[in-house]
């Protein structure tokens, strides 16, 4: 996997540290850049949780893109310290927040801040995701009402989830990455079908 970088935006195209081993799950530069095309300046202003950090690529890409405010939570010792200096390297410290802990601990907690993109892309073959969509459903004021969810995972791990309060309405596949996105559940007379497409191609 090469060192990961910033692709776009206010430090386009620094590389971040990476972090030894198979603990954490890499995103490729093609996700990233499919991910933030779909999003455009929306990502601007916003506020971002991205669950399970890593080396902070996606929550980091995202303050580079003009992201208000990005809280990163991580559990993994070796990947909160690769973290926190890719924070430093960035610039970002003012902006970004890690929580030094378990994301699901996170989620059951009363939210003490809405976001409008919470990114979930835990260790692979778990169904971390699944749990952590559950989490969510139960306490869901960690979304802001038109945010979204944005799951990446291996499009083998893909299953039906029950959600009282979300609804996936896109599924994009990249090789060996799926991109599934949540949006709060309509009424019954305006929920729209199964991933069906409102982002652009």
């Amino acid at each position: 996997m090469a060192t990961p970088r910033i692709i776009g935006g206010s430090v386009k195209g620094m590389r971040l540290r990476g972090i030894p081993g198979d603990s954490t799950r890499p995103v490729t530069d093609r996700v990233k850049e499919a991910v933030f095309n779909i999003l455009g300046a929306d990502i601007e202003d916003a506020n971002m949780l991205d669950l399970f950090g890593g080396t902070g690529s996606i929550g980091l890409e995202a303050l580079s893109r003009g992201a208000a405010f990005v809280r990163f939570c991580e559990l993994n010792r070796a990947a909160q310290n690769v973290l926190k200096e890719n924070i430093e390297l960035t610039g970002f410290k003012k902006q970004a927040e890690l929580i030094a802990g378990d994301a699901f601990r996170l989620l059951r907690a009363t939210p003490d801040k809405r976001f409008e993109y919470i990114y979930i892309a835990p260790p692979q073959y778990k169904q971390m995701w699944v749990k952590a969509l559950q989490s969510l459903d139960k306490n869901e004021r960690w979304l802001s009402d038109d945010g979204w969810l944005i799951v990446q995972i291996h499009p083998v791990e893909i299953e039906p989830v029950e959600l009282e309060h979300f609804v996936c309405f896109d599924e994009r596949r990249y090789g060996s990455s799926a991109l599934l996105f949540f949006e709060r559940t309509a009424h019954p007379e305006q929920q729209p079908p199964l991933f069906k497409s409102r982002v652009p191609a």
